[in-house]
């Protein structure tokens, strides 16, 4: 058993059991120590995390149009991926994916936000950038969802629109395109 922690000292993990590996996810049951020494346990999904980026063309962003299976329905999303490739640094990941899923390289690419997805159960750490100066590339989907993803260009004074019609609700995007807007003056 762990040391406990002192009365008034912060929470800590004492420990965790590994429950399941998948192909991108893991999960774990944590213990951890609260202020006053007492454990508690909480499941923890790992992930490894991910980038997204808002890609501007012009007066346009260009988004995909994907299935989810985790909602068993398509979204309209940034284009975003996995840090999958050991000690890749986000922005060469950024750069990846907006090859494989768009078709596009950014010439210049300027982070805007970094955050946790949903860190009450999971440690996904996003990175998210507007990607500028956008340069032809070859595209090569990566999966089946990839595969038979639509790219969909949306004018830069829609989205504001899509986002209050709940027609564009995935949090990347929106966090994503906001901070774009932000960063353009729009």
């Amino acid at each position: 058993m762990a040391a406990q922690p002192a009365a008034g000292a912060p929470f800590r993990k004492v420990g965790e059991r590994s429950i399941y590996t998948g192909h991108v996810i893991s999960l774990g049951v944590g213990t951890f120590a609260g202020p006053d020494g007492a454990t508690f346990q909480r499941d923890v999904v790992h992930h490894p995390g991910a980038v997204s980026v808002v890609p501007i063309l012009g007066d346009e962003v260009i988004l995909v149009r994907q299935y989810r299976a985790s909602i068993d329905g398509e979204l309209l999303e940034i284009p975003a991926g996995k840090r999958d490739v050991e000690g890749e640094p986000p922005e060469a990941t950024a750069h990846r994916e907006l090859e494989e899923e768009i078709g596009f390289r950014a010439g210049t690419l300027i982070k805007l936000a970094e955050f946790y997805n949903s860190p009450g159960f999971c440690d996904e750490h996003s990175h998210v950038y507007l990607g500028l100066d956008l340069q032809l590339a070859e595209a090569s989907a990566q999966g089946l969802e990839e595969e038979h993803m639509t790219i969909e260009r949306v004018r830069l004074d829609d989205v504001v629109g899509l986002i209050a019609r709940r027609e564009l609700t995935d949090a990347k995007s929106i966090i994503g395109l906001t901070l774009a807007l932000r960063h353009l003056g729009r």
